[in-house]
């Protein structure tokens, strides 16, 4: 294995440890379903939030076949994105997709555990009496967002990237 595919490949297996390790210690250890909304700082909140639909809380259903639908696009990117990984020419772009990977490996399992995948970071900002929120999301949702802007990054300034299949 070359060392950019390396690197990438432990993108993907660290992403995937950091998400389901928080999502484990927020539902097990913490208990975040008895103690509801833990107020961390004056603008960050974990909660619990259950998104049976995809980023951003898009396209949400619990009906068992649009699970499955999901889970099978999702199985498909990953299939995809790893094709992309290996042909990949920099460390940039390698470690992205590995980044995205994960993410979506563990929100996966998420779904396929439970449901739904396991949302519970919380931003928010008060301003002249009005609470604003920004979604609530995860590490996995941190991972894929950041490897996105990574690989944005990487084939608009970076070395000539391999094509995506």
């Amino acid at each position: 294995m070359n060392p950019p595919l390396r690197a990438g490949v432990l993108a993907a297996i660290a992403t995937l440890i950091a998400d389901q390790a928080s999502k484990l210690w927020l539902l097990h250890v913490l208990d975040i379903v008895r103690l509801g909304a833990v107020r961390v700082t004056p603008f960050f909140d974990l909660v619990l939030a259950w998104n049976p639909g995809i980023s951003f809380g898009w396209f949400q259903s619990e009906s068992p076949t649009a699970q499955i639908v999901l889970m099978a696009v999702k199985v498909a990117a990953v299939i995809a994105l790893a094709v992309w990984m290996a042909r990949s020419r920099t460390w940039l772009a390698t470690v992205s997709l590995g980044l995205i990977i994960g993410g979506a490996i563990g929100n996966g399992i998420d779904r396929f555990a439970y449901g739904a995948v396991v949302d519970f970071a919380l931003f928010h900002i008060e301003i002249s009496g009005k609470t604003y929120n920004w979604y609530i999301f995860n590490v996995a949702d941190v991972a894929i967002v950041a490897g996105v802007a990574a690989l944005l990054y990487d084939s608009l300034l970076g070395v000539p990237a391999a094509k995506a299949p």
